[in-house]
């Protein structure tokens, strides 16, 4: 007879997993600090093979993406990576410090692709800590918007953006 979680106690709510001693996932609205800056880890080296499932998953066939001869004729000389890959990377790169817990994304701002990203390349993120408001409505939550740096490995911008997520407060009440 198999057994069951319950039977041999362990549990599956995140509150029980970090109490454990599991490293934390996302912050509480007051653990937010204005004007500091989280380095989200790990990096992540985007394949060619990342770039074209990307594009095709997405339907975004542009031959800049999928076609090295076109690539080649193109003002930079190769594929480039596409930049909806990019930014999804980096949000998720900053999951587990900016919105492992929140309650919702309400928005992004400001996406700008600054440099191109090839094949290759790795990224690496950062975030910075920009408002902090409390909800007017709700007591037990608040809005955190960060803005997100993203850079190559040689520590160039190749994206940026803010964004704003509604999370839990810890001491409510």
């Amino acid at each position: 007879m198999a057994e069951t979680a319950e039977a041999v106690g362990t549990t599956f709510d995140l509150a029980s997993r970090e109490a454990s001693g599991s490293v934390p996932f996302g912050r509480y609205f007051e653990e937010f600090e204005l004007g500091a800056t989280y380095k989200h880890v790990p990096g992540k080296t985007i394949t060619e093979a990342d770039d074209h499932l990307f594009c095709l998953i997405t339907m975004n066939h542009h031959p800049l993406h999928l076609d090295d001869r076109y690539a080649a004729e193109s003002q930079q000389g190769r594929n480039v990576v596409v930049g909806s890959l990019v930014y999804s990377i980096a949000l998720g790169m900053s999951v587990r410090d900016v919105s492992g817990k929140a309650i919702a994304n309400l928005a992004t701002e400001g996406l700008k692709h600054t440099k191109p990203v090839f094949h290759g390349d790795t990224l690496y993120t950062e975030s910075e800590v920009l408002e902090k408001t409390p909800s007017e409505t709700k007591s037990d939550r608040g809005v955190v918007k960060v803005r997100t740096n993203v850079f190559n490995q040689h520590n160039e911008i190749v994206t940026t953006f803010e964004r704003k997520v509604l999370v839990p407060k810890k001491d409510v009440g």
